[in-house]
């Protein structure tokens, strides 16, 4: 009978990209890797699949809108027809809306770099979570996906497990609280498993191949 360390072991073989890792971004505690997250969590936190999500975000960066400055400079068809590009059609207008006043926000308040945010989130999670509410399309759930993916540089957000990652843990027979499932890996994979776990909650086929491999 397998343990929940096999299942742990098997599921980040299987599933352990980030969600950034994935979309090409090499995530450092700096403005441009921390805006790309922002922009991809915007992204994912539609009801689209999170691969054409993903694409977005790589193309976006691919078409030279890679920073907020950018972002915020590029016409809103611009956005648009990088959006569509990468099939992201369902949200490209008002997603291309969104992104702009973003990047406006962030560079009005924030002078463009995340680390003020977090500055100003003074080490609390929750006023963190609630500070980024205030991007444009980017609610709870779109807080919560930022927060997942940038515990691996933030590490006052670990261990960051929202519900659909906790979902995943239950599928798998895994322990759902969320400092039981932490202990279970070592800080800097966090952000791997909680990845990998949203995706088991997004993906029974995810949840069969580690149950196969574990």
């Amino acid at each position: 009978m397998s343990t929940p360390q096999d299942t742990v072991t098997a599921l980040l073989d299987e599933a352990g990209e980030t969600y950034a890792e994935q979309a090409g971004i090499t995530l450092k505690d700096t403005p441009a890797p921390l805006y790309r997250l922002l922009v991809l969590a915007v992204l994912l936190s539609t009801r689209i699949r999170a691969d054409i999500a993903v694409g977005a975000a790589h193309e976006l960066v691919r078409s030279g809108m890679g920073t907020p400055e950018k972002m915020r400079d590029a016409s809103w068809q611009d956005r648009v027809d990088a959006l569509g590009r990468a099939h992201y059609t369902r949200y490209d207008e008002s997603t291309a809306t969104a992104l702009g006043e973003g990047a406006e926000l962030l560079l009005d308040r924030w002078k463009g770099d995340l680390r003020r945010l977090r500055e100003e989130g003074r080490g609390d999670p929750a006023h963190l979570r609630e500070l980024l509410t205030e991007f444009p399309r980017l609610g709870p759930t779109g807080a919560d996906i930022f927060c997942r993916e940038a515990q691996a540089v933030w590490p006052e957000l670990r261990p960051a497990l929202d519900g659909k990652a906790r979902q995943g843990a239950e599928r798998l027979g895994l322990p759902t609280d969320p400092d039981d499932l932490a202990a279970l890996v070592p800080d800097d994979r966090l952000a791997h498993l909680a990845a990998a776990l949203t995706r088991a909650a997004l993906a029974k086929d995810v949840v069969a191949k580690v149950r196969e491999d574990a």
